[in-house]
């Protein structure tokens, strides 16, 4: 079995998070491929941003519906970042989870490696009676994403993937303020809705709850386990 380190950085700020991720990223990369000597073990990361908008490599800079005068009345970042999809936020009250894995070790290709982030999310949400799935011709996790007229995004997932090791990951709306999706074409969909577990449920959830249902969910599909 694989050992993974698991880390809970609490709030902490998007771009110190996104170097953290790539010494790590870079670290796991040269031992991979005989560059360093270093032991360095595949990590996962969770944490919480600050009001933050991330358009991905080849997403389009239009999705973002407001000027940057207005992004700092929120309070609010934006970055142009490496990993795949269109553009996402990220803010207090949605867990962000970055996998940092060597899918050569793990046996997994990318597409598997997406399907199993994607059911990992699923599994964790059946516990609270939330019957999650996907929706063709959609990275992520939805509710009922087979009905185009109510189909909402609860999770989103965008990764990069390098020399076989994985970076960034996905972002469960847990009880984030949805307003701020308002701002942005979410993933590059303006026809699509985004919901939190909050609201479905009519009622906060307990982050750390979710956290260690997620924790399990990732052992059981990679075939890991955390230190």
């Amino acid at each position: 079995m694989i050992l993974v380190k698991y880390t809970d950085l609490g709030v902490k700020d998007y771009k110190e998070t996104w170097d953290y991720q790539r010494d790590i990223h870079v670290k796991l990369t040269e031992m991979k491929t005989g560059k360093s000597t270093d032991k360095i073990r595949q990590q996962l990361i969770f944490v919480e941003h600050p009001h933050v908008y991330t358009l991905g490599k080849s997403g389009k800079e239009n999705n973002l519906l407001v000027n940057p005068e207005y992004l700092k009345s929120l309070g609010a970042t934006f970055y142009r970042i490496d990993r795949g999809g269109d553009i996402t936020y990220h803010g207090p009250g949605q867990l962000v989870g970055y996998p940092i894995l060597d899918l050569d070790a793990l046996g997994m290709g990318v597409k598997q490696y997406i399907l199993a982030l994607e059911q990992t999310i699923i599994d964790a949400l059946r516990d609270y009676d939330m019957m999650a799935g996907t929706m063709e011709g959609a990275t992520g996790v939805w509710l009922e994403g087979d009905i185009p007229d109510r189909s909402r995004k609860i999770c989103a997932i965008g990764v990069r993937v390098s020399r076989g090791v994985t970076m960034h990951g996905f972002a469960l709306n847990v009880n984030t303020d949805l307003n701020y999706f308002n701002h942005i074409n979410p993933c590059g969909f303006s026809d699509r809705v985004v919901t939190s577990m909050e609201k479905e449920l009519g009622c906060k959830t307990d982050m750390q709850e979710v956290k260690e249902k997620l924790l399990l969910e990732f052992q059981q599909h990679f075939g890991i386990r955390f230190i």
